[in-house]
């Protein structure tokens, strides 16, 4: 089976003369329509034996609806799917799969109590009934592991792995099913530069055997470096589709947004004052004798591999984890903070890393979620202010361009832009003097990490002390004024100033 790789098709459904030039998938004039919400409009796509096609888009662009049309748990309004120039119909996922197509989402699905072997082969056990061939599995599961360099025991639980351990276990699981179609949502959102490099060998060698492989990513670094072509979506709608290789990064944002941007990583100067965040000698969650300080107006960053201890200092600063040592002082006053609780009433602020395991309550109303610290200021005699409530709310949702129905919308229905919105939205209406933000561009669209630098350089011009934990070393050198580089539960260097600092720069410490 040829590789199209050195000579991708230069748009979708485009018409081939040969059995082995047709798509091995093609969608075509794809609609999908909610109460209330039209999801995807117009959406074609197609995909080619041993092609890499990647699909972007902002958050709520019809990415992820057209991907769950084409694993059969929506039905399409209007469209037809083709695979390997037969039409079909899929009305579940286990359709899907068994017509070889296979599905990494960014959710993980796997089974926590049960052993990283036990998932992989969940529903395909291998042995007859009732008996199972652990010795197999263990040995294919193994090899599985090892093709995506992860030192990872076939026996252990799941529950008892990092988030990059269970995603690695997420793709080996795809592998096994050994598809024609690999469709990997957000696939590299928790991997270090090393496992990428890995995954992505993979991927390329899943390719040359013929394999077509959808590529869902934010990343634009990765889209460039993994995609032989590009679609872009836009508001339920596919706008173009091209070669990689004719794409500049700018062209492809402008068309992801509908905009030009001035820049990627808009940073406005500010006036540093005095310092404003002073930590000295923080031991405890893993970290050793982390000391640092942050003046007013000032971005720091801190950077380092996954593991180093970065989203562990946050934890200890915002009172999620306990501390063993260590003082805190803001503006020139010690304070103590054992909660969140101390944090908060300080003038702490942490967006976390996790929005809906740790940030979000993804059952409770957008309203709730944005008042859950702020309600003893609207509340008098126990009584709580719902109209000043409903008015900041508002205020507030105007301010971010919050995408959000209205008031009473759940959490879990907003996209992940939106959702990282609703917290910011929470944690300024507390007025906090220190905002640390865990990622805070993980897992959301250009456009709107376009917004949230844009509010990054606010709060610096409101004289806020600013920490930024991001894996993203271009976000890290375009939006911070100093880095601080972690390794090993300590700080392994620093850079006084991000605009003369390189990627090379960064990771020589990290390292």
């Amino acid at each position: 089976m040829p590789n199209n790789r050195d000579n991708p098709p230069s748009g979708p459904l485009s018409d081939r003369s040969s059995d082995n030039d047709r798509p091995l998938l093609a969608l075509a004039g794809i609609r999908k329509s909610f109460p209330g919400v039209v999801a995807v409009s117009s959406a074609s796509f197609d995909l080619f034996p041993g092609e890499i096609h990647a699909l972007v888009g902002e958050n709520g662009a019809g990415k992820s609806t057209l991907i769950k049309v084409l694993m059969g748990v929506h039905a399409p309004d209007a469209g037809e799917i083709t695979l390997s120039g037969t039409h079909v119909a899929f009305n579940s996922p286990i359709a899907a799969h068994k017509a070889g197509i296979a599905a990494i989402y960014q959710e993980f699905t796997l089974v926590p109590w049960l052993s990283v072997r036990a998932n992989i082969f969940l529903g395909r056990e291998a042995g007859r009934a009732p008996l199972i061939d652990a010795k197999s599995e263990r040995r294919h599961t193994a090899e599985l592991l090892s093709r995506l360099g992860a030192d990872i025991d076939p026996e252990s639980l799941v529950a008892g792995l990092t988030v990059a351990q269970q995603q690695l276990v997420e793709i080996a699981r795809a592998l096994h099913v050994e598809a024609r179609i690999l469709v990997m949502d957000e696939p590299t959102a928790a991997l270090t530069p090393r496992e990428v490099s890995a995954l992505f060998a993979v991927l390329r060698e899943l390719a040359d055997r013929g394999i077509g492989i959808i590529f869902i990513s934010h990343r634009l670094d990765e889209i460039f470096r993994i995609a032989d072509r590009i679609t872009i979506m836009r508001d339920g709608e596919t706008i173009a589709t091209e070669k990689t290789k004719s794409l500049s990064r700018q062209r492809l944002i402008e068309l992801m947004v509908g905009r030009p941007l001035d820049e990627e990583f808009p940073k406005t100067a500010v006036t540093i004052g005095d310092v404003r965040f002073d930590v000295r000698g923080l031991i405890g969650g893993g970290v050793e004798d982390i000391s640092f300080s942050v003046k007013s107006g000032e971005v720091l960053g801190l950077a380092g591999l996954m593991g180093a201890g970065r989203t562990e200092v946050a934890r200890l600063l915002f009172g999620a984890d306990s501390q063993k040592r260590g003082e805190i002082i803001i503006d020139g006053i010690p304070v103590d903070i054992k909660t969140p609780r101390d944090a908060i009433k300080h003038g702490i602020s942490f967006l976390t890393e996790d929005r809906k395991a740790q940030g979000l309550i993804l059952k409770g109303t957008a309203l709730k979620n944005f008042s859950l610290p702020n309600l003893k200021v609207w509340s008098h005699l126990s009584w709580i202010d719902r109209r000043t409530e409903l008015s900041r709310f508002r205020a507030r949702v105007r301010d971010l361009n919050l995408r959000v129905a209205d008031p009473s919308q759940l959490a879990e229905e907003l996209s992940g832009g939106n959702q990282q919105k609703l917290l910011v939205a929470r944690w300024l209406e507390t007025k906090s003097k220190v905002f640390i933000f865990d990622e805070p561009a993980r897992g959301i669209d250009v456009g709107a990490k376009y917004d949230m630098y844009l509010l990054i350089n606010d709060l610096a011009a409101q004289g806020k002390a600013i920490i930024i934990i991001s894996s993203e070393l271009p976000e890290i050198l375009g939006i911070c004024d100093r880095i601080l580089v972690m390794r090993d539960g300590r700080i392994s260097g620093e850079i006084e100033s991000a605009a003369q600092a390189s990627q090379e720069d960064i990771m020589a410490m990290a390292i």
